[in-house]
């Protein structure tokens, strides 16, 4: 059995908010030969530049880029998902909530036009990052292949982020990255970590330079490093990964020995954390993929 996904991931320059024809044009060059409904992944706020080039000072993008989730960007993006017959997930952008107040939020649409989810950046790099949080973890189901969570740049510093979509079922993480700075090599190893620890995929894409470090990568449910972009430069990693794997790893152990969602027996007492004024309850302590029992897709939103 497999359940193959193409994959493009996209480490690009930030693109001005404006320029939606532009970026129409760059996911139909980099989706032409690609198989048809791949994923097409970009980096964290990559439709968030400065209107028109103005120089506008990074702090004011926030205000001055932000729209309600259902405004007209939102409309230009599900076009643009289902004229080419993509997955796509534009990376983040600012989204201007109810009441008012600014939201990193990643967005995808399907190949019929329809966004399918979005999700808030939970933990937004403070003090840094002026955004307001959200309060609430994000999957969606691709019919057919699997499961896939959302996850933006610093949230994977957190392992309850991670943890909490593997646990939702997501076998796949994206996280949307918009690194320039140092510590894009300890990103790097959290990605790995990330995966090692939760046996899932994990594609962690960054901003090309200027603004960004790059060195994209993939990781599988092992922690291997799939594929990596090796600079700072504009590049396209592109695969197909088997969610199966997802499956077997589980099942078997990483190499052939570790099976974290196996970890629990029936007569095991659940374990308090004082941390979380919580508990690991064994009984609901297991790592749900399309071969076991899957939950419904869930979503919370602020």
């Amino acid at each position: 059995m497999s359940r193959p996904l193409p994959l493009a991931l996209v480490q690009a320059p930030r693109r001005p908010a404006d320029d939606l024809d532009g970026f129409a044009a760059d996911v139909a060059r980099r989706t032409r030969d690609l198989p048809a409904q791949s994923l097409v992944v970009y980096p964290e706020l990559h439709l968030c530049g400065a209107p028109g080039g103005s120089p506008l000072d990074p702090a004011d993008l926030p205000e001055a880029t932000a729209e309600p989730l259902d405004g007209p960007r939102d409309a230009a993006l599900a076009r643009i998902a289902a004229d080419l017959g993509v997955w796509l997930a534009p990376g983040s952008v600012y989204e201007r909530g109810d009441d008012g107040r600014v939201h990193n939020t990643a967005v995808v649409y399907s190949p019929r036009g329809e966004r399918v989810a979005s999700y808030r950046k939970v933990f937004p790099w403070r003090p840094y990052e002026t955004t307001v949080p959200g309060a609430g973890f994000t999957v969606f189901d691709m019919p057919g292949v699997g499961r896939i969570g959302l996850s933006i740049c610093y949230d994977a510093w957190f392992p309850e982020t991670t943890r909490h979509l593997a646990w939702m079922g997501a076998e796949l993480v994206l996280n949307f990255v918009e690194t320039g700075t140092s510590d894009r090599a300890q990103e790097i190893v959290l990605a790995q970590a990330n995966s090692i620890v939760n046996q899932v995929f994990t594609a962690s894409v960054n901003c090309a330079a200027p603004l960004g470090a790059g060195r994209s990568l993939l990781v599988d449910p092992s922690g291997t490093v799939r594929s990596q972009a090796p600079a700072d430069g504009d590049t396209t990693l592109t695969d197909v990964i088997d969610l199966d794997e997802v499956s077997n790893i589980r099942q078997f152990g990483t190499a052939a020995l570790n099976r974290p969602w196996q970890q629990f027996r029936p007569d095991d007492v659940p374990l308090d954390l004082p941390l979380y004024q919580g508990r690991i309850d064994p009984a609901t302590w297991s790592g749900r993929t399309r071969s076991g029992s899957v939950p419904s897709p869930a979503k919370s939103t602020p």
